[in-house]
C-alpha cells in the first residue's frame, strides 16, 4: 500500500506528513509549503534536466579541461587525454579512479536516470525494487562526479609559479560541471514515488 492510498500526504520540503482533504489545497501545519500528491512536473523537469546535461556532455569531453604549463610550454588536455597520459605515466590506479569518476559515473547515470524515466512513463517491466536500487545508487555516486574538478581547483590554486609552472582551467571543466550539477539536480528533481504509482497502474491493467 503506497500512503497515497491511505490518505497520507508528504510535505517535500520538511518532510511532514499530512491526512489529505479531496478537493482543498492543503499546506504544511510545520513549513507553510503547498503540498502535492506528487512533485509538479517531476517528469517534464527531469526530462529537461537530463537532456540539458547530455547536450552538454558533448563538450565536456571534447573541449581541453586544463593546461599544465612547465618551464614556459604545455598544452591543454581533455578528460580522456589525462587518463592516457596518466596511463603512460605509469599511474595506472590513478588513470583508473579518474576514469571511473568523470567517464563511467556520469555516462551511468545519464543512463540510468534516462531508463528510470521510460521506464515509469512506457510501464516497462521492471521491478520495483529494481529501480530504487537503481535510484539510490545514482543518488550516492552523484557526490563523486566532482572529484575532477575539486583536483583542478586544488592544483590551480596550488600550482601557480609564473613560468616556473602553472595549471588554468579550461572550458571543458565548465561544461563538464554543468553536466554534473545537472545530473545531481535531475535525480533531485525525479520523483520515486512514481515508480510505486506505475506498479500500482501496471497491476490495475493486469486485474
Amino acid at each position: 500500500m503506497r500512503a497515497l492510498d491511505a490518505g497520507i500526504l508528504l510535505c517535500i520540503e520538511c518532510h511532514q506528513l499530512e491526512y489529505l482533504l479531496e478537493g482543498e489545497v492543503q499546506h504544511c501545519a510545520r513549513c507553510g509549503a503547498r503540498l502535492h500528491k506528487r512533485r509538479p512536473n517531476s517528469i517534464i523537469r527531469t526530462w529537461a534536466l537530463l537532456i540539458t546535461a547530455a547536450i552538454l556532455y558533448v563538450p565536456a569531453n571534447l573541449l581541453p579541461i586544463m593546461t599544465v604549463n612547465f618551464l614556459g610550454s604545455g598544452s591543454p588536455s581533455t578528460i580522456m587525454g589525462g587518463v592516457l597520459e596518466l596511463i603512460h605515466a605509469g599511474m595506472l590506479p590513478i588513470a583508473l579512479v579518474v576514469f571511473v569518476a568523470s567517464i563511467l559515473v556520469p555516462t551511468f547515470k545519464l543512463v540510468g536516470i534516462a531508463t528510470l524515466l521510460y521506464s515509469v512513463q512506457r510501464h516497462q517491466p521492471m521491478s520495483a525494487r529494481q529501480r530504487i536500487l537503481m535510484y539510490r545508487f545514482i543518488e550516492w555516486i552523484g557526490r563523486w562526479s566532482m572529484l575532477d574538478i575539486f583536483v583542478i581547483a586544488i592544483l590551480v590554486a596550488l600550482v601557480n609559479f609564473g613560468n616556473l609552472a602553472s595549471i588554468q582551467a579550461n572550458l571543458g571543466a565548465a561544461a563538464f560541471s554543468s553536466v554534473v550539477i545537472l545530473t545531481m539536480l535531475a535525480a533531485v528533481t525525479f520523483d520515486p514515488r512514481l515508480i510505486w504509482d506505475d506498479l500500482a497502474t501496471q497491476s490495475e491493467e493486469e486485474g
